[in-house]
């Protein structure tokens, strides 16, 4: 397993580039103004599950094939993009559905919970440059003389347990600014067309990135 110093430096490593925005971020953000706080967090739930679909794919060898692919990275890259783009078309088109919640007293039913979950899932295991990230990435910090797969795999999972915490504190902040437009449920309805702008201008740009 890697050692003390190993685990120090991925860990600072880490930190640092899930707090440069992002896909995974951005995503979190658009999906805390447009669904509030409790689906964006389970939003990054499914998120962190996805990326360590990836950490495992990585591990048994299959994220190399895809980090050298032209054709299975570009295939990756516009599906991830193209869900990313309808998830804002579908919070625009639906930019009422906030205000209206807000103003019913009926709980959240466990199937909206369930498909926030599967929501994030489907970008996080479609975002390329996580793989090409951990193909790159998490190999510095293995031990030599040791099994690489059972070491990546370890290390993928600390990574996703990183994300969850940062994205999820910033959902949390995100959600906060939420709540401020909900004492005017009205003003919801500008917050669901910006988030699903910032949604739509992120799968653009996940689509136009080499």
């Amino acid at each position: 397993m890697p050692s003390s110093s190993q685990w120090i430096a991925f860990l600072v490593a880490s930190i640092l580039f899930i707090q440069v925005p992002g896909p995974s971020l951005l995503f979190t953000l658009g999906r805390a103004l447009t669904v509030g706080r409790r689906d964006a967090l389970l939003s990054v739930v499914g998120n962190a599950l996805g990326v360590v679909v990836q950490v495992l794919l990585v591990a048994v060898g299959l994220g190399a094939v895809v980090a050298a692919s032209a054709t299975a990275y570009t295939v990756l890259k516009l599906v991830g993009a193209a869900y990313v783009v309808h998830l804002g078309v579908q919070a625009i088109r639906h930019r009422g559905d906030a205000r209206a919640a807000l103003l019913s007293d009926h709980a959240p039913a466990p199937e909206q919970g369930r498909r926030s979950v599967r929501t994030g899932f489907v970008v996080g295991v479609t975002n390329p440059k996580t793989i090409v990230f951990f193909v790159a990435f998490l190999p510095q910090f293995t031990a030599d003389g040791s099994a690489a797969g059972p070491q990546l795999a370890v290390l993928g999972l600390v990574f996703g347990v990183l994300c969850v915490l940062s994205d999820g504190a910033w959902a949390l902040v995100a959600g906060s600014a939420r709540t401020w437009f909900s004492r005017r449920p009205e003003r919801l309805d500008g917050l669901g067309v910006a988030g699903g702008t910032m949604m739509i201008a992120l799968g653009a740009g996940m689509a136009a990135q080499q």
